[in-house]
């Protein structure tokens, strides 16, 4: 008796910690790894709507959906897009909601509530991209407490599991004033809306994190401040140059110098956890202007970045060009779907 209430106790233990380390509650298969004492320990100490929320462990594949796809209003079925853990409802703007996003607003309580049950049972989480290339908050002048406010209101109205910052305002990032204003507005988004029941994201492109660059910081400064409330970033290896990013060595370990230091690796090395450099590439060539990787050349370079130790996983514009024989094929070499 003394052996086995030993062992129960230590199973309490372990899985306390790892949900307080890892937060793993979340993900497709949320306690693989542990024994089933240890299971049934976490269980007991996890209430159901945390369990239902929590940032899922790395590693993470995202894909975007902006784009009208016939006979589907807002999210695809999940089958559509097996393989992926995270959709993206693609934009949410300062002046509202638009494509995706907005027809997420169209349908009825309802069928929002029947969309996220199915997307749990398959272990997808279904948050909304915020900005993207059209919206420059920073330069227009918007209040970053305030959008933040708006932004998190909108995800707890519509019943979301977070928010992916899709910061393109370059012109501010030139000038060096994006940086505090993402800084402050991370800080106010995260205390709307809390680690451990909501997801928040960023999507800088890759030559942010180049160091010494950019006259505010770039984002190593944004994360040095608040990389802590960020979860991973969805940075996005394309439409820098026509030959940046292109191969497996200029991908993961060596950028070019017009973009220095900011391949996967190198970005690890500045200090970024490894577990939050996702790798963003677009699904084809007809969606971005460069930096696209065919699929199965693709999986390469993400099997020899797991070799390495990288865990982040991959995110993709977008839906439906990527669906889930693309992730399928990416995810082949490396975590099997």
């Amino acid at each position: 008796m003394f052996s086995s209430a030993f062992r129960r106790v230590a199973a309490l233990v372990v899985a306390y910690f790892v949900f307080q380390l890892t937060s793993v509650v979340a993900s497709p298969a949320p306690l693989e790894g542990l024994d089933k004492q240890a299971r049934d320990a976490l269980a007991d100490l996890t209430p159901r709507e945390l369990v239902a929320r929590a940032t899922p462990a790395p590693p993470h594949w995202v894909v975007y959906g902006d784009k009208y796809a016939p006979g589907t209003t807002g999210p695809p079925d999940a089958s559509a897009i097996a393989g992926f853990n995270v959709f993206l409802l693609s934009f949410l703007l300062t002046e509202g909601a638009w494509d995706k996003a907005y027809e997420w607003t169209t349908l009825t309580a309802a069928q929002r509530a029947a969309v996220k049950s199915q997307y749990a049972a398959a272990g997808i989480k279904l948050m909304v991209s915020v900005f993207g290339s059209t919206d420059v908050p920073t330069s227009s002048g918007a209040d970053p407490v305030a959008t933040a406010n708006t932004i998190a209101a909108w995800v707890k109205q519509y019943s979301l599991d977070g928010v992916d910052v899709d910061y393109e305002d370059f012109n501010a990032m030139d000038a060096g004033t994006a940086e505090n204003w993402l800084i402050t507005f991370t800080q106010q988004l995260r205390s709307q809306l809390p680690s451990g029941s909501y997801i928040i994201t960023h999507a800088p492109v890759a030559p942010w994190f180049s160091p010494n660059k950019w006259p505010g910081g770039g984002y190593l400064k944004v994360n040095q401040q608040v990389g802590s409330l960020i979860d991973w970033y969805n940075i996005q290896f394309y439409n820098q140059g026509t030959t940046e990013y292109t191969t497996c060595a200029g991908l993961l370990t060596a950028s070019s110098s017009t973009w220095p230091n900011s391949a996967v690796f190198q970005i690890i090395a500045s200090g970024v956890p490894e577990s939050k450099v996702v790798i963003g590439k677009p699904a084809n060539t007809g969606d971005a202007n460069n930096g696209y990787i065919a699929p199965a050349t693709l999986a390469g370079c993400v099997s020899q970045a797991k070799s390495q130790g990288w865990n982040a996983g991959v995110s993709t514009w977008e839906f439906p060009d990527a669906a889930a024989s693309w992730i399928q094929t990416v995810r082949a070499s490396s975590w099997p779907v």
